[in-house]
C-alpha cells in the first residue's frame, strides 16, 4: 500500500500565522506539524509516500525531508495548484497510486493511542475493502458524519450536517483500494465546488465495500486546523512527553523501531544533533 500526505490548501483558518507559510510547517509542540500524519503512514507500515503541496512550499518540504532515504523510506512530491478538494489528490496522485492500494491522511490530522498501531495495521490488511475511522466528538458538525442502525452497521455518511444523524465523525485518515482513482474521476463537484472525500465514502458504502474501525476513547485524534486545536494539540504531546519521556512522531524513532533504518543508521542521524533534546532522545534510543 501506498500512501499520500495532503498538505496544500492555504491554511485560513489559522491566519495570519500562515500567510508565509505553509500550515503543516508549523510547530506542534517541538515537530513540524507534518512530522505526525507522517509517522502514522510508517507505523500502518507504509514507506512509499507522496506529499501534495503548492508550487511556494515544495522547496521548504523538500528541505525538511528529502527523498525520504534518512528514514529508510521513499518520499516524493507533486504540487495542487488550488483547493478543489481532498478527492483530487487521487487525481493528482494516479500516477504515483499505479495498481496499488493507497492510504490517504491530511497533513493537519495527528492521532495517539496506545493500540493505533494494531489499528492501522487492520485498515491495511483490510484487501478488498476500503476503511474509514469513526472518532466520537461533542460537535461533528464540521466534518463528514456517520450514521449507525442497531447493529453498529453504517447506514449513511454526510457531509457537514446541520443536524447529524450520530456524535461519530470520520477523521482524516482513509484507506483505499485501487477502485479509488476511477471513483475520483466521476465524482462531482459539491456546492462548495470541491471533490469531497464523503462522497468518495459514499461510494464505497453503496457497493458494499466500506469498513469502519471505531476509535476508542483511549484514542486521541486531533484536526489541528485551527489555533485553538493546534494549541491543544501542542499542549497534548507536551504533557505526554513530559510524563512518559517518550516522544510522539519522532519519525527517526519510528523509523529504527519498523526496521527501516538500522540503529548505527539512528546513531548516525542522532550525531548531527547531539545538542539538541531531540538528538538526545535519539542516542538513547539506538543506545538502549
Amino acid at each position: 500500500m501506498k500512501g499520500i500526505i495532503l498538505a496544500a490548501g492555504l491554511g485560513t483558518r489559522l491566519y495570519p500565522l500562515t500567510v508565509s507559510i505553509s500550515k503543516h510547517l508549523l510547530p506542534v509542540y517541538d515537530k513540524p506539524m507534518i512530522y505526525y500524519p507522517l509517522s502514522t503512514l510508517m507505523l500502518a507500515g507504509i514507506n512509499d509516500i507522496l506529499i501534495i503541496t503548492t508550487y511556494h512550499d515544495m522547496p521548504l518540504y523538500k528541505q525538511l525531508l528529502g527523498n525520504g532515504n534518512k528514514l529508510g523510506i521513499r518520499i516524493s512530491y507533486t504540487i495542487q495548484n488550488e483547493p478543489n478538494g481532498l478527492s483530487e489528490a487521487f487525481l493528482l496522485g494516479k500516477d504515483f497510486i499505479a495498481k496499488d492500494r493507497v492510504a490517504l491522511i491530511l497533513g493537519d490530522n495527528i492521532f495517539f493511542g496506545n493500540n493505533l498501531t494494531s489499528i492501522l495495521k487492520n485498515a491495511v490488511s483490510q484487501i478488498n475493502y476500503s476503511v474509514v475511522l469513526a472518532y466520537y466528538i461533542k460537535d461533528p458538525s464540521p466534518y463528514g458524519v456517520l450514521e449507525f442502525d442497531s447493529n453498529g452497521e453504517v447506514l449513511s455518511i454526510e457531509e457537514k450536517p446541520l443536524r447529524p444523524k450520530s456524535n461519530y465523525v470520520v477523521p482524516g485518515l482513509y484507506f483505499y483500494n485501487n477502485d479509488v482513482v476511477e471513483l475520483a474521476r466521476h465524482i462531482k463537484p459539491s456546492n462548495r465546488g470541491e471533490l469531497e472525500i464523503t462522497s468518495i465514502n459514499q461510494e464505497y458504502l453503496k457497493n458494499g465495500k466500506l469498513k469502519v474501525e471505531l476509535l476508542g476513547r483511549g484514542m486521541t485524534w486531533f484536526d489541528a486546523g485551527d489555533c485553538e486545536n493546534l494549541f491543544e494539540a501542542s499542549s497534548f504531546v507536551e504533557t505526554i512527553q513530559k510524563r512518559q519521556g517518550c516522544y510522539i512522531a519522532c519519525i527517526e524513532e519510528v523509523a529504527y523501531r519498523m526496521g527501516y533504518i538500522s540503529k548505527q543508521q539512528l546513531l548516525k542521524l542522532a550525531e548531527q544533533i547531539l545538542q539538541t533534546q531531540y538528538g538526545k532522545y535519539l542516542y538513547n534510543i539506538a543506545l538502549y
